[in-house]
């Protein structure tokens, strides 16, 4: 048997969350090789200038003895011609897709990934273009699929109710997390202690805007002594972000990091207070689980698949009320017995989640 993987979305400079994902997942199935038979080949697809970085010991580039890389140099639209022409040209018996859209030529075993249907939910976070483009390039893929993984029940629940996907098709695997715990110390960000911190894109589907009014009614209505961090590139309507922390009567307490690499990113998160992920909708919520990893106690929404990864471990707030967040964090930071709590909840519901049982996972449904 010969399983093309997609690598494309796994080896950028900056990953979030699905090229967190694509990594992570290909990471450990490299990892659990031993779940693959010998006589089975696997051909892992990457772009021109892509290389893997695992620091795994064995052959080529740590890849094990059955699994070879194939460059293919398609510049532009390189799943729909670059992959579809790989497919025409040497065909695989399965194809695994990470990161949602399946390429025009595909084998009859095709397993497409997909992560949240942000866009049907949240419309006026995307431009008219990308949700066109997400919308059918996804039905599409669904459609054309043998099998679709959610990584949560609340994203098999959208696919059937909005897409009519039929339940048998989808299979529920849920993300791991990354539980190294240990990163170098840094004094980077200690001068800005203490701080509220939130890490993710700094897009209108985040709430950002609704953090910041949280913040500033946390600043006048319970005069805290804390800074609000907002780490992470710059999205869809990321200049009305701007524009609100630039009119706020607290803008010298916003502080505004752009991407955070990985190293740093678990520095930053150890050192806040609190962390804040109130977004209007997910498909999974990975921030969550690298925070409460970390012992800190986590503010979230209690909406889409946020209550399922979250369970009892966090502080639920509504994300279009401003003041139900502001009293969410504030409960964390003015009691210490609820704030020990969570975090102490928070290091049991990472036990939930585990890459190597996701790789496994997958492996069995690709072989099945």
């Amino acid at each position: 048997m010969k399983i093309g993987i997609d690598g494309s979305r796994a080896f950028l400079a900056q990953r979030t969350g699905i090229e967190e994902y694509s990594y992570q997942v290909i990471k450990h199935l490299i990892e659990t090789r031993q779940c693959l038979v010998s006589t089975t080949q696997v051909v892992l697809y990457l772009r021109k200038n892509q290389k893997i970085d695992f620091d795994l010991s064995a052959d080529e580039a740590g890849l094990p003895k059955n699994w070879k890389i194939k460059v293919l140099r398609w510049p532009r639209f390189w799943t729909q011609f670059g992959l579809s022409l790989e497919m025409l040209l040497h065909p695989v018996d399965v194809l695994f897709i990470p990161a949602h859209v399946a390429p025009l030529v595909h084998p009859r075993k095709t397993f497409v990934v997909v992560h949240g249907l942000e866009y049907e939910i949240v419309k006026d976070a995307y431009s008219i273009w990308e949700r066109f483009y997400m919308r059918y390039s996804i039905k599409l893929s669904c459609f054309w699929a043998k099998k679709i993984i959610t990584v949560s029940k609340n994203t098999k629940k959208d696919l059937v109710e909005l897409y009519r996907i039929p339940e048998n098709k989808i299979e529920v695997i849920y993300n791991g997390v990354n539980i190294e715990k240990e990163s170098k110390d840094s004094e980077q960000y200690k001068k800005y202690k203490p701080y509220l911190l939130f890490i993710s894109r700094l897009e209108k589907r985040k709430n950002v805007a609704g953090i910041i009014s949280a913040f500033e009614i946390l600043k006048e209505k319970y005069k805290i002594k804390h800074r609000l961090v907002l780490a992470g590139r710059p999205g869809f309507g990321y200049q009305e972000i701007k524009s609100k922390m630039n009119d706020s009567e607290y803008k010298d307490e916003i502080i505004e990091f752009g991407f955070v690499p990985e190293d740093e990113k678990f520095n930053l998160i150890k050192n806040s207070e609190t962390f804040l992920f109130p977004t209007f909708y997910e498909g999974f919520g990975l921030p969550i689980l690298e925070a409460q990893n970390l012992g800190v106690p986590v503010v979230t929404s209690n909406t889409s698949s946020l209550m399922e990864v979250g369970g009892s471990s966090v502080a639920y707030a509504t994300p279009t009320e401003p003041e139900s967040i502001a009293s969410a964090i504030y409960r964390i930071i003015s009691d210490n017995n609820f704030k020990n709590a969570i975090i102490e909840k928070g290091y049991e519901n990472v036990k939930r989640f585990s890459w190597t049982e996701c790789a496994n996972s997958i492996i069995k449904l690709l072989s099945s």
